[in-house]
């Protein structure tokens, strides 16, 4: 049998059960379960059973629905569109820029020469902090970058490029309600712009505020066609088409949705979880969210025509915690270990300015939720002797291509290096490491500075750990 498939039967197997949840949403605890292109067969008191693949949602291995960080809230509705760098830049930029720092003493003589008011004086020093701001941008450091624009904007308050950059820097780091204030200012300046009109609706999305993003959508494309747009705003019809019938519940952090089918006690019991949850990552990772956050509970059917997600997604962090409930009537604890998770996202996603790598997101909202390597710690070994563990490189991306069984090889490797790295040094190794990805042109190159560490070196790292936590 070829390696990777014995690995994936033997981190199947090696769990004490695994759930099998219909279309229906039926749930059926196994052992054994194994699937094939029309079959999935499991075995029970009774003996071995076969049904139909076609009726199957998805399969929960070790009573974990797993999700997917590929849309996890590193992954903005549209993307930013192009904006024409400020007038003058040209001019000024090697002057406020050179020997790869930013010219201080430069910027104060522009300033004190906008202070007369003279119009190229002004376009000078907007230029210049332009430049500056863009420096700071390539370096990663958003806050210092921020600052800049907000003074070359005390100076030329209607710029639209300005305004835009810095509506950019604010939707990147999540601080949607922040962004509607350069871009309405950047409305009043430029009425027709189908670009404030695309990221007004990237704001409201990201607040929660379905009606006005679709409407600033739907203002875009009238505007200028956009095939991104058109997307975006598909997605949030469905979800208001969906939601609309849905219940309200809210906390400080949580606004919740939930159908119809789902009582309002599980409703209240989810967001008491996630309250307690939330104060548990936030102490745990040194940081908190800036926004609400959206969770909605759906029936499977529901969840699966909304999230067209693959089969094997059991719940999904896209911005909005989307979690399928139906049959609960209470907080089961492996419902608690997948809202840890899910919630775990949007924490990792902010805290990392949405760059984390799927491999990194997805290990510790698994560490967090209590996941550990126990029981395909031999199987990981065997497979890193033989030369197929999966490089971290290959997992930075999305996995929403993955098979299923691709899917828990990249799970339970990605879990197995983030136990590592804790091991190693602490959580606090997993907050430095997730700060430096904010900023560090690569994942591995902040690796590098933070654990020293490259990737070769993570992956040894991991297959020591694992023998010496797991199989002595």
């Amino acid at each position: 049998m070829p390696v990777a498939v014995w690995l994936v039967l033997a981190i199947s197997s090696s769990a004490t059960a695994d759930t099998i949840v219909l279309k229906n949403g039926r749930r059926i605890v196994a052992d054994n379960v194994i699937e094939d292109a029309a079959h999935v067969t499991y075995l029970t008191p009774a003996g071995q059973l076969s049904i139909p693949k076609s009726i199957v949602a998805r399969i929960e291995h070790d009573g974990f629905g797993y999700s997917s960080a590929s849309k996890a809230s590193s992954e903005p509705p549209v993307s930013a569109p192009q904006v024409e760098p400020v007038r003058g830049y040209e001019d000024v930029q090697a002057l406020a820029v050179h020997d790869n720092a930013i010219d201080f003493a430069y910027l104060s003589k522009l300033v004190s020469d906008a202070r007369s008011g003279s119009v190229p004086a002004v376009a000078r020093v907007a230029a210049a902090q332009y430049a500056a701001a863009q420096f700071l941008v390539g370096k990663g450091d958003t806050d210092a970058a921020i600052d800049h624009y907000r003074q070359a904007l005390a100076f030329a308050p209607e710029n639209i490029g300005l305004l835009l950059n810095l509506a950019v820097l604010y939707l990147r780091e999540s601080k949607f309600t922040e962004a509607l204030d350069p871009l309405e200012h950047a409305r009043r300046a430029s009425p027709d712009s189908a670009d404030v009109a695309k990221l007004m609706g990237w704001a409201y999305y990201g607040a929660n505020k379905m009606d006005r993003a679709i409407e600033e959508w739907q203002r875009a494309e009238k505007l200028r066609p956009d095939p991104e747009v058109e997307q975006a705003l598909d997605k949030a019809q469905r979800d208001k088409a969906e939601e609309e019938t849905y219940r309200e519940g809210e906390t400080a952090h949580f606004a919740l949705k939930y159908n119809g089918g789902a009582t309002p006690d599980l409703a209240r019991g989810i967001l008491h979880v996630l309250e307690d949850d939330f104060n548990n990552l936030e102490s745990q990772l040194d940081y908190t969210p800036r926004e609400q956050i959206a969770v909605i509970l759906y029936t499977e059917q529901a969840f699966a025509d909304i999230t067209r997600a693959p089969g094997w997604v059991g719940a999904l962090n896209d911005g909005r915690l989307r979690i399928p409930v139906q049959g609960l009537t209470s907080v089961t604890p492996e419902l608690a270990r997948v809202l840890k998770h899910e919630l775990t996202h949007s924490f990792v996603g902010q805290k990392s300015n949405n760059r984390a790598p799927t491999w990194l997101q997805e290990g510790v909202a698994q560490w967090m939720e209590g996941r550990r390597s126990t029981s395909n710690a031999g199987a990981l070994v065997e497979a890193a002797n033989q030369g197929a563990a999966p490089p971290l490189g290959a997992l930075e991306g999305s996995w929403m291509s993955l098979d299923g069984n691709s899917a828990t090889f990249a799970y339970a490797w990605s879990l197995a290096v983030v136990e590592s790295i804790i091991d190693s040094g602490g959580v606090s190794d997993i907050i430095r490491l997730l700060e430096r990805v904010a900023t560090s042109p690569s994942t591995e190159a902040a690796a590098q500075e933070v654990l020293r560490s490259n990737y070769a070196d993570l992956d040894q790292q991991t297959v020591a750990y694992l023998k010496h936590a797991y199989l002595r």
